[in-house]
């Protein structure tokens, strides 16, 4: 007989703000489970049944905590793939695969799986050198991004001309065509083992220019039906070449033309997807607690309009963190915050987020803008 969700311990790599939400979601179906983070006091520490203090990039440390569990799932993309595949060779089962998680590390191979499988994205040169990036074919302004570590906007940087590759990254890069965007979209698509997939309603974002992070997310977008239809198409398109099992965010530009390009992907809940914990009839994290343990797929309809708003810690602030004016934004209707449990503050670091939903687009907007000029974090 089939073991019951409850019978199978689930690993996460990771502890921050993704593993928590997962945690949530998983305390409601007596999910088992296990964190693994190297910050003593990462957020996931008090709600894990287990918790250990340790590097997830380390082959042994990846390895032995790995073999506590039965479903190992990551929250971050840095970790050990090695420990990871030799843990699938003993029969653990490792949602998103360790050759997923091998082909997103590297954004050059990411880009190359895209050209291979014919999925739309922008231009592209792999370089090594300064040199390299001096004689690239694609024309300055382009924009240069580290093919490996780069993370919540950093590792990516515009380069004008050659004038600015005195301080450009000095390690293997991507260059890509500058793209002259309408706004940039994202789509969640989920598929568990049995190739069943489901997308969440496309979403728009707006970025933070200056911490190059989400600040601003509206659910569900008003583009036209088609070009959504498109972006779930291409989403699931993804998902199918990767033969991936749980959760995966791809960003979008949406092309002044009308074209769509992918910009990333992330195997992962992803921030692209906090609103749907209000929002839609089944969350990002309980989909990819289906998906992994293979469970019927939920309901990803949107219920309401909902804007998501990240909290970042505010410049000019670092220590313990305080959260300034709470009170006055849960006097609103339709205003959910969640902290992350993290005790310090630094400028631009994710505290929290905050879901605003109502069933009028323009109040929820409204109400999301007043959420984002009142409430800050400071120390």
């Amino acid at each position: 007989m089939a073991k019951q969700i409850s019978e199978l311990k689930l690993g996460i790599l990771g502890g921050g703000q993704l593993g928590r939400m997962l945690i949530q979601q998983a305390i409601n179906y007596n999910v088992t489970t296990l964190v693994l983070d190297p910050d003593p006091d990462a957020p996931c520490k008090h709600i894990s049944n287990y918790f250990e203090n340790g590097s997830i990039t380390d082959f042994d440390t990846v390895y032995n905590f790995g073999k506590k569990a039965d479903i190992i799932t990551i929250e971050i993309e840095k970790v050990n793939i090695d420990a990871l595949e030799q843990l699938e060779k003993e029969g653990k089962k490792v949602f998103p695969q360790s050759r997923v998680i091998r082909l997103i590390q590297d954004k050059g191979v990411q880009k190359q799986f895209f050209k291979e499988n014919d999925i739309p994205t922008s231009p592209f040169q792999i370089v090594n050198t300064k040199e390299d990036m001096e004689n690239s074919s694609i024309p300055f302004p382009y924009i240069l991004k580290l093919r490996k570590d780069g993370y919540d906007g950093k590792g990516v940087m515009k380069i004008n001309s050659a004038a600015d590759l005195d301080n450009a990254f000095n390690a293997p890069c991507i260059i890509e065509k500058l793209v002259d965007f309408e706004k940039e979209v994202a789509v969640i698509v989920a598929r568990n083992a049995n190739g069943d997939m489901k997308t969440f309603p496309m979403v728009e974002m707006e970025f933070n220019p200056e911490a190059n992070l989400v600040e601003f997310l509206i659910s569900p977008s008003t583009f036209a039906e088609s070009l959504q239809q498109k972006a779930e198409n291409i989403a699931k398109n993804i998902a199918s070449a990767m033969n991936i099992t749980g959760i995966l965010a791809v960003e979008m530009f949406v092309c002044k033309d009308g074209e769509l390009l992918v910009n990333e992907v992330a195997p992962r809940p992803h921030n692209s997807g906090h609103q749907t914990i209000e929002g839609n009839y089944v969350s990002q994290f309980e989909q990819h607690l289906r998906s992994i343990y293979n469970l019927p797929l939920g309901d990803t309809n949107s219920i309401t309009n909902a804007i998501m708003i990240n909290l970042l810690g505010e410049k000019g602030f670092e220590g313990v963190a305080r959260y300034e004016n709470l009170e006055k934004i849960l006097a609103i209707d339709g205003v959910y915050v969640h902290l992350y449990g993290k005790k310090y503050t630094k400028p631009f670091r994710k505290m929290g987020h905050v879901t605003i939903v109502d069933i009028d687009r323009e109040k929820a907007i409204e109400k999301a803008r007043f959420v984002q000029k009142t409430l800050k974090v400071i120390a």
